[in-house]
């Protein structure tokens, strides 16, 4: 583990731009930034695609660590390049910003009301590339839906287990079992999900250092005492669907959490705007990400 990234990823003010949307979600995400399916034809072109703005983010002058401490990537996106650089080391080398890779391959059918993660093939191999290309940590997302005891312990206790795994390999998971913002009983599933971690918690090595990733909760703090606990180095929130002023104002209201958000953060840019336009919404939006996590 970078010691000098733990340290950034610990205390310094920002937030963590994810930009990690995957085979499922990429369509969606050139969609909203302007490029419709009749722009590509494969699935490759698509993926050129989602890299050339993905670049464009990352190397406009508004992304850069005075704001911003960590980007969340797709393995695709780690494994291209920037310049002649690869991109988690060149956002390490040119900005100072840390990368997490997200290692999940997507989730399974709903039971218990929740989706658990799929099993990760080759996963040892990935966290190697992850280390060999100066990656901090990772992200590995489940879903719960419903406030179902059994469906959110099993959510939990598979991704303590993977959490294991990518800490005996050097790197900082991020837990995310993300609690749909449309579930009927999304304040008892948050506390829930909580008596879950906290029992997990209690049998944790605290040398094995871990981040949480939580939607943004209803009732204001509730994982904040999470950091009670020597292993857990940061807790970020994704926007979970939340447009960008409704994501930032439920953010603010909770100390100590920052922003990990992704549509939130890219839903103002568009391929077609000047690179002037496009720097300046980009910053604008990171301006006010950033005020709600340092809040």
């Amino acid at each position: 583990m970078n010691e000098k990234m733990l340290e950034i990823m610990k205390n310094q003010k920002g937030f963590i731009a994810a930009l990690d949307q995957s085979g499922g979600s990429s369509s969606k995400t050139l969609a909203a930034y302007g490029i419709n399916e009749t722009e590509y034809s494969s699935e490759e072109e698509m993926f050129d695609l989602i890299h050339e703005m993905r670049k464009r983010v990352f190397t406009s002058k508004s992304f850069t660590n005075e704001h911003i401490v960590g980007a969340i990537l797709f393995e695709k996106t780690m494994l291209s390049k920037i310049g002649d650089e690869y991109t988690s080391e060149y956002l390490w080398n040119k900005k100072g910003i840390i990368s997490f890779l997200k290692v999940d391959k997507g989730l399974q059918e709903e039971a218990n009301g929740v989706k658990l993660m799929k099993e990760i093939p080759n996963f040892e191999e990935e966290l190697q590339e992850a280390n060999e290309h100066n990656v901090f940590g990772t992200k590995m997302r489940s879903v719960i839906y419903k406030a179902n005891k059994e469906g959110i312990k099993a959510v939990v206790k598979q991704q303590f287990e993977f959490a294991k795994f990518i800490c005996d390999h050097g790197l900082v998971p991020i837990i995310e079992p993300e609690v749909d913002i449309n579930s009927a009983e999304k304040e008892l599933c948050e506390d829930m999900l909580k008596e879950a971690i906290v029992e997990e918690l209690n049998n944790w090595d605290s040398n094995r250092k871990i981040m949480f990733k939580f939607t943004i909760p209803s009732k204001e703090n509730l994982y904040l005492s999470l950091y009670d606990y020597d292993c857990v180095v940061r807790i970020v929130a994704l926007s979970g669907g939340y447009d960008i002023d409704t994501a930032v104002e439920k953010l603010a209201k909770n100390n100590r959490m920052i922003a990990s958000f992704s549509r939130a953060l890219l839903q103002d840019l568009n391929v077609n705007q000047t690179q002037e336009e496009f720097d300046k919404l980009l910053g604008d939006v990171i301006v006010k990400i950033y005020n709600a996590s340092i809040n």
